[in-house]
């Protein structure tokens, strides 16, 4: 191996360490990554930046866009009420959450139909009584089966398929993935349908209040008459500043309402405050305040007729992510309290100014109802139990038309995909579908400069030696079992790697090792290709596996453990399903 190989799978190990670790956004190691293949000479400039140029890279920034003109004219929330409407018991809900969710993620990209579904399938789950963790589960992991059915169903489908042809192996065409993705959907409606009531959880969600131990956080205060905050108003008595302890509502002043501000308090006035027990408790004493200690948190002690809690979920793509509320400005941006918020399944009640946030975070928020249709309107949250928004209706038949040619002109070689995803970019912005500003806005550029930054990687690999090392080393060890075996152990490092670190990175850097590996053992490298493929796009073993996987985690009051019972049994379906099926379909 020469010294070249060995520094670039120095910083494959690196760059998987970092992807694995979390420490860092994925965006941010896929630039570490290339700027150290750059400064050891290891990629040329033109290699270097040749990621952003990728035929990959480019669709699936117009895909983003093109979906995004489907969310805003409602045509996705418009199917998603038809879901609502036939998923009359929990078996018919399932078959059609699934098969829904399946379709639509096949040419949309698989967040945004998430985003939109997750709202829709808690209030089917609310109307016919059934658990939503026993459907959120099914619908992420049936997004997954819609992204491996077409070619720009997931990034990994259009990253490998770019790999393939610059390698001179050709590019997938549009349908290729379809009889096998339809083995898999088949394979996993009936995975659920049998084995989903054991497997699935059934954790009835009760009172917010109860579900984030608000009970410890928030009870009333009530002011005496020597209290030195008598005459001052609410921010002028710097209980949130000076003590952490922020006023909700001013219960018997006349004015009850969200966080009266300029609000006067006056001797036996009743606070609904929020702050830790050894806040409160040291402010009762410093302070003058009495402490009601038989105190019961009920929702409607938060709320009034105008002034309602709702859930916010941190939507892919938020500005909000990688920041604190602090410095977001939440309170006065959005004019909305957050009480608490759930992370993986852990309820965080204190120092919440100071969390940064990750997308997937669930906030408590509590609001008035117009700044509630403002969070709505806006793409930085997920709010949960609410029928998303439509906009613009009557345009949705021209979103639906311009995705259809898309796809259409693509699947028939009219045109290189990639050209028609940009054709239909532009007749998004001229029709009017959506604006410029809000092109730009839909592209998830954490995901682009997580392309653009990796596939130099898989580059380097190549023209290292380094993906032929890798590939002699594993033709050793299962070569001489058959391209079938090989075929197997490539799926399974695939899976791996995608349930502990971003399923592109894991395709873009195993590609180069598979198609080294197929001319070393002397066979066509596609099915090998076609296995990494499908891998690569259903991870369903963790909560991080996959973007959908996480989405979904809090929502549905999920465990890491709920994501192993279901996403292992189901992983190794389908990788017997494939590893049976792929070299049917795809000969060596």
């Amino acid at each position: 191996m020469t010294g070249e190989a060995i520094l670039v799978l120095a910083i494959l190990v690196g760059t998987v360490a970092l992807f694995v670790s979390e420490k860092y956004p994925l965006d941010l190691v896929a630039m570490i990554g290339l700027g150290a293949l750059l400064i050891f000479g290891l990629v040329t400039p033109e290699e270097g930046f040749s990621g952003f140029s990728n035929p990959a890279t480019l669709t699936v920034a117009a895909m983003f866009i093109l979906s995004a003109g489907l969310q805003k004219t409602g045509a996705t929330a418009a199917v998603g009420r038809l879901m609502v409407r036939y998923g009359r018991s929990h078996y018919a809900a399932l078959v059609v959450i699934m098969a829904t969710i399946t379709v639509m993620s096949a040419f949309v990209n698989n967040t945004a139909a998430v985003a939109v579904f997750i709202p829709l399938v808690t209030i089917l789950a609310n109307r016919r009584r059934i658990s939503a963790s026993k459907l959120l589960i099914p619908l992420s992991y049936a997004s997954q089966f819609g992204g491996v059915c077409t070619l720009i169903g997931t990034s990994t489908n259009l990253l490998v398929s770019s790999i393939s042809d610059q390698a001179g192996h050709g590019s997938f065409s549009m349908f290729e993935f379809s009889r096998m993705g339809l083995i898999l959907f088949v394979a996993g409606v009936v995975f659920f349908l049998v084995f989903g009531r054991w497997l699935l959880p059934d954790r009835q969600q009760g009172e917010l209040a109860s579900t984030y131990h608000l009970g410890d956080y928030v009870t009333e205060l009530r002011v005496r008459q020597r209290s030195p905050l008598v005459g001052k108003s609410v921010i002028e008595s710097r209980l949130r500043v000076d003590h952490d302890v922020t006023v909700l509502r001013v219960l018997e002043a006349g004015e009850a309402g969200w966080a009266p501000l300029r609000q006067t308090l006056k001797p036996d006035d009743v606070l609904l405050v929020h702050g830790s027990i050894a806040d409160l408790m040291r402010l009762q004493g410093s302070m003058g305040m009495e402490l009601n200690v038989d105190f019961k948190l009920r929702d409607e002690t938060l709320q009034t007729e105008d002034l309602r809690l709702v859930q916010a979920l941190v939507a892919p793509g938020s500005p909000l992510i990688g920041r604190t509320l602090k410095e977001a400005d939440f309170r006065n941006r959005y004019k909305a309290l957050v009480l608490a918020m759930q992370r993986r399944g852990e309820t965080i009640n204190n120092k919440l100014s100071s969390i940064v946030l990750s997308m997937g975070d669930v906030l408590l928020v509590q609001a008035h109802e117009e700044e509630i249709t403002t969070l709505r309107r806006s793409n930085d949250f997920i709010i949960l139990n609410e029928v998303p928004g439509t906009v613009l209706r009557r345009k949705a038949p021209l979103a639906i038309g311009i995705i259809v040619a898309v796809v259409g002109l693509a699947a028939f070689n009219v045109f290189p995909i990639l050209v028609t995803a940009l054709l239909g970019c532009v007749a998004m912005l001229v029709t009017r579908v959506l604006r410029l500003e809000e092109a730009y806005n839909a592209i998830n550029w954490q995901v682009i400069f997580l392309l653009a930054g990796i596939l130099p990687l898989g580059v380097a690999m190549q023209t290292s030696g380094a993906a032929g090392a890798l590939a002699e080393r594993a033709v050793g060890l299962v070569g001489d079992m058959g391209p079938v075996a090989v075929l197997a152990v490539i799926y399974l490092m695939t899976s791996i790697m995608t349930d502990t670190m971003t399923n592109a990175a894991a395709a873009v850097l195993l590609a180069p090792i598979a198609i080294s590996t197929a001319e070393q053992i002397g066979v066509d490298p596609r099915p090998f290709l076609m296995a990494i493929t499908f891998a690569a796009s259903t991870g369903f073993s963790t909560p991080v596996g996959y973007q959908t996987n996480t989405m979904i985690y809090n929502p549905g009051g999920y465990k890491y453990t709920d994501f192993l019972r279901t996403g292992v049994p189901l992983s190794i379906l389908f990788w017997i399903l494939s590893v049976i099926f792929i070299p049917r379909f795809w000969a060596f």
